[in-house]
């Protein structure tokens, strides 16, 4: 039977067509696509010819190209529109695609085709680009197991079939904890909140079908209330569900989880020869060790922790000026800081939040991307996956790009967080393909829909994300667009939301929501003044998580990740009155999958070089100086994989920075 998801996409630039795409097509089409990936692997596998470039790694590339329309589809929806059935498959593919893709990595003939061409590297005349592509295919291969024989690798196909199957129960966990809870507010509630969050629970409510407003755990919503609510009890109730997310007991409890899967993960690094899972996952990031890490997170620490218990002094004087007795808690800080900022800085949120209208915040991000870069952006009618999507087409002096797609706003059905992902990535082989590209944020609605300031930051943030994979030009996709370290790939991000911070974008694209008229200037200085507040508190609560999840990893596992935690916490002072960014149950960043396990730290390392980037573009014409868009295009956005992180940066920069740019950058030592 032929299944839509896996015809001829007629649509325009062929997009996925997801009006003819249903929930039961995705499981006979995946096992169609898995068939079909599996004679393609074995041919290769099998060829009596020699082994060459062309006949093994470039077959390996050109492989699959079923398995990638499913899967593109198929996680895309899961992740941002999930449903009952959709989750069912999400439990029944991961364990499934870990076998397909372990019987690959476990090939013994194709792994042998491929070492034979490893060995013989320097005489098949490559290009840079066909060398690179061969050693990351040799190393990926190594680095699954393929040279372990017998009961090692058998153990070793198990391992990563149950990591697989874990981490998604994780993540389902986790979505159910933040779909499942919520707290109805009454009319006297909603009294002393500004509109923007009264619109919110409102709109919330209406999408749980509650009968009035509510607080639902997206960050959307939860952080402004926290901000914002004179209400301290609704704050604590708020708070503690929020951080109580995969630890509320019963069958959406992730701690044991979390537990199973760093032990498998120490025995998947000792399997292949490593002294603990962050020597293994290290090894291919530019920070290449712990100790690296470690020195990193540590130099931030200090005049983080320093600035925080400072600020926490100021905060526990405003409470207690309220006839607050006791303490400083951590579902206090966000509301007398948001109190002090406004006193200090004489900015409020409310008054602030109407100048920074989602769809002026969009045509910011793209009218930089234009003055940087040339890409100019059309609004696309497509069918998509859902109603509050939308598309553009990108094109270039009139050639095509690539297609954008943004999904902004929460939902029930939408995990949480901020991510870029690419349905189909750039590549010239085995054809020409641009890429379609997806941010997926959790705005909250509104009419107009209005972000807050760091809402605005996590859209220059993704879109950072777009534009190395939109302005990718390599050959092949291995390398394409974000495949690179882990602790490189968030450079292009971090260092795109330095734009928002230009004072002339502001200007032209902060506009009121009722009067249209600009920002004004004085309001305008504020918000610049104030982008550094409470950076104690954000730095610590960051990197307090970074140091939790490399100490999970370095070394023996944890028997009991919570008192692990813990111990961690109190080893580095950390403050009372503020809780980790993402404590261990609901840490998915780590434990929906390997991707930032022992590499949370990476969003700092690459702040070290966001910091120094962008003061490139200071040192050089201004933010928008063409010459340095220009190297920052052909050294870093269009490069993928294509080389080491290093050497491109080198490339861009001439030299590597220090800390201390960062620590200037967030106002933790004086500029």
């Amino acid at each position: 039977m032929t299944y839509p998801i896996l015809s001829d996409w007629t649509t325009p630039f062929e997009i996925a067509p997801f009006a003819d795409i249903a929930d039961d097509d995705f499981a006979p089409a995946l096992d169609q696509a898995m068939l079909a990936h599996n004679a393609q692997i074995n041919a290769i596998a099998s060829n009596p010819d020699a082994p060459t470039f062309a006949n093994t790694i470039e077959a390996l590339e050109a492989a699959g190209e079923q398995m990638d329309k499913v899967l593109s589809v198929f996680f895309t929806v899961a992740g941002a529109d999930s449903n009952p059935a959709r989750e069912a498959l999400q439990r029944d593919f991961s364990p499934k695609l870990s076998a397909h893709f372990s019987g690959i990595s476990s090939n013994k003939a194709l792994f042998q085709r491929v070492a034979d061409l490893w060995s013989r590297k320097d005489k098949l005349n490559l290009t840079d680009e066909q060398a690179r592509v061969l050693m990351l295919t040799h190393r990926g291969f190594v680095r699954a197991g393929a040279a372990l024989e017998g009961d090692e690798d058998a153990r070793m196909q198990e391992i990563k079939a149950r990591l697989a199957s874990l981490g998604t129960s994780f993540t389902q966990n986790l979505l159910a904890d933040e779909r499942d809870w919520s707290m109805d507010l009454s009319e006297d509630d909603l009294e002393d909140l500004p509109g923007f969050i009264v619109d919110a629970a409102r709109a919330a409510g209406k999408d749980k079908g509650a009968d009035g407003p509510v607080v639902t755990l997206s960050r959307s919503l939860i952080v402004p209330f926290l901000q914002f609510s004179p209400r301290r009890d609704l704050r604590e109730k708020a708070y503690r569900a929020w951080t109580a997310r995969g630890a509320n007991g019963g069958e959406t409890d992730n701690r044991d989880i979390a537990t199973e899967i760093l032990q498998l993960r120490e025995e998947r690094a000792k399997l292949l020869g490593y002294a603990s899972f962050a020597d293994f996952k290290l090894e291919t990031e530019m920070a290449r060790t712990p100790e690296k890490v470690r020195d990193l997170l540590m130099q931030v620490w200090e005049p983080a922790k320093s600035r925080a218990d400072e600020d926490a002094e100021i905060l526990t004087q405003l409470m207690q000026a309220d006839g607050v007795n006791g303490p400083l808690e951590a579902w206090d800080w966000r509301y007398y800081a948001e109190k002090r900022r406004k006193a200090e800085h004489d900015l409020d949120d409310a008054v602030l939040k109407p100048y920074l209208q989602l769809d002026r915040m969009i045509d910011a991000a793209f009218a930089c991307a234009n003055r940087l870069f040339g890409l100019e952006f059309a609004p696309l009618d497509v069918p998509l996956y859902h109603a509050d999507c939308r598309a553009w087409e990108v094109t270039r002096n009139g050639q095509h790009i690539a297609v954008f797609i943004g999904d902004y706003f929460a939902r029930s059905s939408k995990r949480s967080g901020a991510w870029c992902s690419a349905m189909r990535s750039q590549a010239k082989f085995p054809k020409v393909q641009a890429p379609v590209v997806i941010n997926v944020c959790n705005f909250a609605k509104g009419d107009p829909a209005l972000l807050s300031y760091d809402d605005a930051r996590t859209l220059f943030h993704e879109f950072g994300h777009a534009l190395h994979q939109m302005l990718s030009n390599v050959t092949y996709e291995s390398i394409s667009g974000t495949s690179v370290a882990r602790d490189f790939v968030e450079l292009p991000s971090q260092l795109y939301e330095h734009w928002l911070e230009v004072p002339e974008v502001l200007a032209e694209f902060a506009t009121h929501a009722d009067t249209g008229e600009p920002m004004p200037q004085e309001m305008l200085e504020k918000v610049l003044k104030a982008a550094n507040f409470d950076q104690g508190f954000q730095t610590v609560e960051y990197v307090a998580s970074a140091l939790v999840d490399l100490a999970f990893h370095d070394g023996d596992a944890p028997v009991d990740p919570m008192a692990k935690q813990a111990e961690v916490l109190t080893s580095i002072g950390m403050p009372k009155a503020i809780g980790m960014r993402h404590a261990t149950p609901h840490f998915a960043h780590v434990f929906a999958g390997d991707g930032y396990s022992s590499g949370y730290y990476s969003y700092m390392w690459s702040e070290v070089m966001d910091a120094d980037a962008f003061a490139a573009f200071e040192e050089a014409g201004g933010a928008f100086d063409p010459e340095c868009a220009k190297a920052l295009e052909e050294n870093i956005l269009s490069t993928g994989g294509s080389r080491e992180a290093e050497e491109l940066y080198l490339a861009f920069r001439g030299r590597l920075p220090g800390v201390e740019a960062l620590l200037k950058g967030r106002g933790l030592i004086a500029a």
